[in-house]
């Protein structure tokens, strides 16, 4: 049993993204405890699944069909579930995009896609429940941001903003609600296996890239979903996974401008032999 159960007994959990990927691990390993689970997703047929999945395993859920960049929907969705649920013990702000390509290439009808998904949803999400987590005097935000915050890797402008965002309002809000009894974790982590590269926008170079890269990582969203409600049990802020991200994080600070160097040289590799995977792929 998760600390996270032991923690909050009236377990109540809002998870965004829950349709799929690691959102949807999030909800399975909850329901195994029991957990009355709020899912919300854009894609209803796979809400659905994640739905009976749940009831399966234990747990019960309240579907929403929600697109977490639009604010009054949101903020409609968040009063239902506190009326139906009285209240809420964690807060998943999971819901995500990926995307990239060269700045100047990148649409700004693509930023503001992606701000408003990966960055305005959760401030959208910590705005509408925030006055109920002080009211309670307990309860947990766990906002996903990614280990791009941190590299900044070329092509990737407008995720790796919308991710070091998501890494400033968490550590804003644990300050600030550190003394209400209401805890913040920021998760960080590398590559691991979902299909967030079926939604990108910018181009089939960096798609197949971020598949190559995706593919290649070892990690499974069921893993990284324990990992981080272990961690977050134990009230962790930075939650960064797998280990060599945080040998990552560790290497920016120590030594900022050779970091920047050998990230761009790493990523034009990834770039260069995923385009020689496509080109085998097609002799074959």
């Amino acid at each position: 049993m998760y600390f996270l159960t032991k923690q909050y007994p009236e377990k109540r959990a809002f998870i965004t993204g829950a349709g799929s990927g690691l959102g949807r691990s999030f909800c399975y390993e909850l329901a195994a405890d029991g957990w009355l689970i709020g899912i919300c997703d854009i894609n209803d047929a796979e809400l659905e699944i994640t739905a009976k999945q749940i009831a399966t395993l234990g747990g019960k859920s309240i579907s929403f069909h929600l697109d977490v960049s639009q604010r009054n929907e949101y903020k409609n969705v968040a009063d239902d579930f506190l009326s139906q649920a009285g209240g809420i013990d964690i807060l998943f702000n999971n819901a995500g995009v990926g995307d990239g390509g060269l700045f100047e290439e990148y649409s700004l009808d693509n930023w503001e896609w992606m701000v408003g998904i990966n960055q305005m949803s959760v401030i959208y999400g910590c705005h509408y429940f925030i006055p109920t987590f002080k009211k309670q005097k307990s309860g947990h935000i766990i906002n996903i941001a990614s280990l791009a915050a941190v590299s900044c890797a070329p092509t990737m402008s407008a995720y790796n903003v919308t991710k070091a965002a998501v890494v400033a309002i968490s550590e804003t809000l644990y300050g600030e609600l550190i003394d209400h009894g209401v805890h913040v974790s920021c998760v960080q982590p590398a590559y691991f296996k979902t299909n967030i590269a079926k939604s990108m926008r910018g181009g089939a170079t960096f798609q197949k890239t971020t598949q190559f890269l995706l593919d290649r990582s070892k990690l499974e969203s069921k893993d990284v979903a324990q990992e981080i409600l272990y961690r977050a049990g134990n009230q962790e802020f930075y939650i960064i996974l797998p280990k060599f991200a945080r040998k990552v994080w560790r290497l920016k600070r120590l030594a900022p401008t050779w970091f920047r160097k050998k990230v761009a040289e790493d990523f034009m590799r990834a770039v260069q032999k995923s385009l020689r995977r496509k080109d085998s792929n097609i002799k074959k």
